[in-house]
């Protein structure tokens, strides 16, 4: 990691306007389902979701679950179960999402649908809020739930402008949102981490800290990853002496100068692209 690391602060005008919008159709929402990556499944935990919620029930959904190390995504679910959440770790892409999100969601409404039915009332379809921060999956989750169809827009009832609404069910029905990123890090830890997964415009970060962050990260946890993938023996290297090792690897170099802004590409390129293997950035402890 650099010494001088520079600090990731943003939170740009359309997300204010993101924060409103949710704010205005969790009224008409009965719960959430929190999309979280599962490689980073507390740094993708957004606190500002924590304040709109305002204590409806909720479904934490780990997504990308199959990028990520499965002993460590285990750690995490029997974490946030011991919290009393109701969590999944599901591969959006590829994985059946309607049955077991439908088990969740009855499984969070449970406790209003008794008490509804004890007063007569026979429940609604349950309306349940989709909620996450950017490139987590949201959007995968929606259009495969709604198995293709064009998203409905409907006016809800206590909500002033119109949000996108998909019946997966006679029992659920899902409310669409943009993703939201929270006003201002307190942690730049996770601002790396988001910054690592892409979550985080790479215009506006020091693309090699954030290398420096993963490798970091890498050497302690995962060096068999970093020696398969390059070649490099991990010993006592500091992050940056195992980037060069990278870029000599790479020959990124011109008239015997470093070319390190190429190794840096690359270098995050294999990361997105799990060109290391599965990777928790997150990992328990």
């Amino acid at each position: 990691m650099s010494e001088n690391k520079s600090n990731i602060n943003w939170f740009p005008g359309h997300m204010t306007k993101a924060k409103r919008q949710m704010e205005e159709a969790l009224k008409g929402a009965d719960m959430v389902i929190e999309l979280r990556d599962a490689r980073v499944p507390q740094a993708s935990a957004n606190p500002l979701l924590e304040y709109l919620i305002q204590g409806k029930p909720r479904v934490i959904l780990l997504t990308k679950a199959d990028k990520a190390d499965e002993s460590e995504t285990k750690k995490w679910t029997g974490k946030f179960q011991e919290e009393h959440n109701i969590v999944l770790s599901l591969d959006v892409l590829k994985d059946n999402l309607i049955a077991p999100l439908s088990k969740a969601c009855k499984e969070a409404m449970a406790e209003k649908h008794a008490k509804q039915k004890a007063r007569g009332i026979n429940p609604r379809a349950t309306r349940a809020m989709v909620v996450g921060i950017p490139n987590v999956g949201k959007s995968t989750l929606i259009n495969r739930m709604a198995k293709r169809k064009a998203a409905k827009v409907a006016n809800m009832p206590g909500v002033t402008r119109s949000i996108s609404v998909i019946s997966v069910s006679n029992e659920l029905q899902l409310l669409d949102t943009p993703g939201v990123l929270w006003p201002k890090f307190e942690d730049q830890d996770v601002a790396y981490l988001l910054a690592i997964i892409g979550s985080i415009n790479d215009n506006i970060i020091n693309l090699e800290d954030v290398a420096l962050y993963a490798l970091d990260i890498l050497r302690k946890h995962y060096p068999d990853s970093l020696k398969e993938r390059y070649g490099i023996e991990i010993t006592t290297q500091s992050a940056l002496e195992l980037l060069q090792e990278i870029g000599k690897k790479r020959n990124d170099y011109s008239q015997g100068e470093w070319e390190s802004e190429k190794t840096v590409a690359a270098f995050l390129n294999d990361l997105r692209n799990d060109r290391l293997g599965r990777i928790t950035w997150e990992v328990y402890e």
